[in-house]
């Protein structure tokens, strides 16, 4: 429980917004956490939540994409941070990059970041699915 000595929760409705803000910020941490750790049982590669979710989103429905597209479907505005975790990607050998040009370059999964995408959907079925379906409706 938040109290008003926060500056952003001086009345009752804004220490209930506050609430569930803090919560928030609270959970979007731990679930980077979540999937960092989940990586690193798939494969020695130090990645942070949104490289993961990089990584992820780059092999969804198994097509190659621009940073436009990545950029658009994270929510995300900070170009130069996706460049970078595009190459700490591609230093691990987790995906490729093709095309040329600024239009004409996209981002696609190696066989080894398939693997590696294959085998983190494995455990995140058995740790996170499975567990999900012994909650109580």
């Amino acid at each position: 429980m938040l109290d008003r000595g926060w500056h952003l929760a001086r009345t009752p409705l804004e220490i209930d917004v506050a609430e569930i803000e803090y919560a928030l910020m609270r959970s979007y941490e731990a679930f980077g956490h979540w999937q960092a750790e989940c990586l690193a049982t798939v494969i020695e590669f130090s990645a942070s939540g949104p490289e993961n979710a990089l990584l992820h989103i780059i092999r969804m429905n198994d097509r190659p994409k621009s940073v436009r597209d990545l950029a658009q479907m994270t929510n995300r505005d900070d170009i130069p941070n996706i460049q970078y975790s595009l190459r700490k990607l591609l230093k691990g050998g987790l995906v490729k990059r093709t095309g040329s040009g600024r239009a004409g370059v996209t981002y696609e999964v190696t066989p080894l970041g398939f693997r590696v995408t294959e085998r983190y959907a494995d455990i995140r079925s058995v740790l996170l699915i499975e567990a999900v379906t012994r909650v109580p409706e």
